[in-house]
């Protein structure tokens, strides 16, 4: 005799049930994935957070100065989420952030929920002290090239005028017009106090390379012709 069985076989509407507060969504090529909450900025952009695991979204907010983004993120985003929510925002990569919350300095991996953030509340992000000494010595280095690109471009103008000089004499000495050596002997020592003073630039960068090309163009006249 045949056995009736009373296991009860799942059904479709039974596995609706059971996701019924899952949100989903299709992929390109049609294929149907569990729908990902995103870190949500305050203009409407929108980052992926790093590891999104769901949940309730909180309204928090990074105060930078006198500057203050709001995020909304996924209640058990990381801190990191955060750094990387606000890069284009404050300008400042998320290594050379610092996210305190409630006066402790956070590490990246941890989790906001964990550490006590609700929604509304309020981060204080400060920049890296290493990143600020590294755009001192930035903006010092380009003042610095700066300086050194005008005192190489006043070097070069002196010299053509010496130039201009030199050629007027060597011009009369061709054409049978005698010059005195005297004349020679004080453009020769002009020359020589520019090339001095180019000597003394100290470069770097495209100053340097400025310095180095002076050195190969200045035209030099150490004698006077015969």
């Amino acid at each position: 005799m045949r056995k009736s069985s009373n296991q009860k076989q799942p059904t479709a509407s039974s596995h609706v049930e059971e996701n019924e507060e899952i949100d989903w969504e299709m992929r390109p090529g049609g294929m149907l994935v569990q729908k990902r909450d995103d870190v949500v900025v305050d203009d409407g952009a929108s980052a992926p957070a790093a590891e999104s695991i769901g949940g309730p979204t909180i309204k928090v907010t990074v105060c930078h100065g006198p500057a203050h983004h709001v995020l909304h993120v996924p209640a058990h985003s990381t801190f990191g989420d955060i750094k990387n929510a606000v890069v284009q925002k404050t300008g400042l990569e998320a290594k050379d952030q610092r996210l305190l919350f409630r006066g402790k300095e956070k590490e990246d991996e941890e989790h906001l929920h964990i550490a006590g953030v609700k929604d509304r509340s309020k981060i204080l992000l400060l920049e890296n002290p290493a990143s600020k000494e590294r755009k001192l010595e930035e903006i010092r280095k380009n003042n610095e090239i700066s300086k050194a690109c005008e005192a190489v471009a006043g070097v070069r103008a002196e010299v053509d005028k010496l130039s201009e000089r030199v050629a007027a004499l060597e011009g009369a000495v061709n054409g049978g017009t005698k010059v005195e050596e005297k004349e020679f002997v004080v453009l020769t020592e002009l020359l020589m106090r520019q090339l001095l003073k180019l000597d003394g630039i100290e470069a770097e960068g495209e100053a340097k390379m400025q310095r180095k090309a002076e050195e190969l163009y200045r035209p030099i006249q150490s004698s006077s012709p015969g």
